[in-house]
């Protein structure tokens, strides 16, 4: 404000001063314009050109004049704007200090943290070397306990090689013992010749069961049709003549296989049933559905017992222990198999693999096999979840099952063999095909017989192959009789043989 009235005194004087300066200029051409109003007629227009030259130049001068005055007023406004801008900028500067006093002060709490960081990168670096050198210590030990393991290893083999040379000398006995009874023709004293020879190392191993000698069946004695829509599923339950199948209509149904009578129908299934199982003392059945479950129903009044879920992806495969009773396992295309608590209906464990499982069954009461997509089969510990061997089975396992005395393994692939694995090996003791016999895509379920000495394996063109296991020469019995793909298979320990295609089952004798 100072400023502007200072301002404003300076044009005032200065306005002052031209005023005065006009009078001075004023009164020193009074004579000359006095001059001019006598009557010089000569001189008289001169003097008017002169005059309006200078009354010009007043005007210049007044317009310079009201310019500098203009340009003043700017130069004081922009004198003002200066100053505000120089108080932000100093305001500025007072805060930018404050800012690096700050960011000094957080640069020295950096460097102490940097300082503790690296004293504990120093400490874990020693650790590390510690763990190291005891890592060290710990791979010396295993590579010692492979050799042991190795060295264990061949011993087992060893001792192998030499059950498998008691079981030639078995076998070459056994075939003496035939040789001799066929020339004698005695039947009675064959049958006790082939329980000799054949039994003498497997009748003394645990689990063994003593079974007759199961016929091969000839003649289709019963027709069933069973479900709307196709049959997925059939399975016996043990010891009994109760023949279980299960559909695409939903429903589970159990049959008498020696008059094919309906006896039970279980309902509440939701999807596909895609395989079955039944727990060994045959109070509970189990169905793998479809619909990512399973169902669980007592066979004594069908009521349901349990819907087990877990699974997110279609259930391919269901077996229930054979030595206890609330133990069962599913596999699914999900890429897990699951070990379930019947008396809780949970999931007690999961087992992760690399790829689906399509089939599965138990071997004992902790063991599990199972076949899978890319080819292998898998045998598992349930209580460890840990794979304890694999091999290469085929180019995709579609099917596993186990033989009544748990001495083989038989699977079934997509390159249409049949293959008899050693449990305790994990080697193959027998191979089976047939021209004709084609296996059933992803669905085909063959069995072997409660003797163990014969295979059934349904066909594409609806046939049915049978092998005898003790046969040399791989010619197998035919079956003739559905109308469609046969797609599943399951042996009675009392003797017949059922198979199932789309439309019905058969009961052969």
């Amino acid at each position: 404000m100072v400023e502007a009235e200072a301002g404003k005194e300076a044009i005032r004087r200065a306005l002052r001063s031209l005023r005065r300066r006009h009078l001075v200029e004023e009164g020193a051409h009074r004579p000359a314009i006095e001059a001019l109003a006598r009557p010089f007629a000569a001189q008289a227009v001169e003097w008017k050109e002169k005059a309006e030259k200078h009354e010009l130049e007043l005007q210049q001068c007044y317009k310079a004049q009201s310019r500098l005055s203009e340009q003043l007023v700017t130069e004081i406004e922009e004198g003002k704007a200066s100053k505000a801008l120089l108080k932000e900028k100093e305001t500025l500067i007072t805060t930018m200090q404050t800012e690096l006093e700050q960011t000094r002060e957080e640069n020295t709490q950096l460097k102490q943290s940097l300082e503790e960081k690296t004293s504990a990168l120093d400490l874990i670096i020693q650790e590390h070397q510690a763990v190291k050198a005891e890592l060290e210590q710990a791979l010396t030990k295993q590579k010692v306990a492979e050799d042991e393991n190795r060295n264990l290893i061949d011993r087992w083999m060893l001792e192998k090689m030499k059950d498998a040379e008691r079981l030639n000398e078995a076998n070459a006995m056994y075939e003496e013992m035939v040789l001799k009874l066929k020339s004698a023709g005695v039947g009675g004293i064959q049958h006790n010749a082939l329980q000799e020879a054949d039994g003498i190392i497997r009748r003394s191993e645990a689990g063994y069961m003593d079974i007759m000698e199961t016929p091969i069946p000839s003649t289709c004695r019963i027709t069933i049709r069973a479900h709307d829509g196709g049959c997925g599923s059939i399975i016996f339950q043990h010891n009994t003549d109760k023949l279980i199948s299960g559909g695409q209509d939903q429903t589970v149904k159990i049959w008498s296989a020696h008059t094919g009578a309906l006896t039970s129908t279980l309902q509440g299934c939701l999807g596909s049933v895609n395989d079955l199982a039944v727990t060994n003392d045959n109070k509970f059945v189990i169905a793998a559905c479809s619909s990512n479950k399973l169902f669980v129903w007592e066979v004594n009044g069908g009521r349901p017992r349990h819907t087990l879920t877990g699974h997110t992806k279609n259930v391919s495969s269901v077996d229930a222990s054979w030595v206890k009773s609330c133990v069962l396992a599913s596999s699914s295309n999900d890429h897990t198999i699951k070990i379930w608590d019947l008396q809780s209906g949970f999931c007690k464990s999961t087992i992760m693999s690399g790829s689906n499982a399509n089939s599965l069954a138990f071997i004992d009461g902790d063991t599990l096999c199972s076949g899978h997509r890319d080819g292998h089969l898998r045998l598992w510990d349930i209580r460890s979840a840990k794979c304890t061997s694999q091999t290469f089975a085929h180019l995709d396992v579609s099917s596993v099952s186990v033989s009544r005395n748990r001495n083989f393994i038989l699977t079934s692939g997509k390159d249409n063999v049949h293959n008899l694995f050693d449990p305790r090996t994990m080697e193959v003791c027998g191979k089976f095909k047939a021209m004709g016999n084609r296996v059933v895509s992803s669905w085909g379920r063959p069995c072997i017989s409660p003797d163990e000495n014969s295979i059934a394996a349904g066909a594409n063109d609806g046939s049915v192959y049978i092998w005898s296991r003790l046969k040399k020469d791989g010619v197998p019995t035919i079956l003739q009789g559905h109308s469609s793909s046969v797609v599943s298979s399951a042996w009675c320990g009392l003797g017949p043989l059922a198979t199932a295609d789309k439309h019905h089952i058969y009961i052969w004798t």
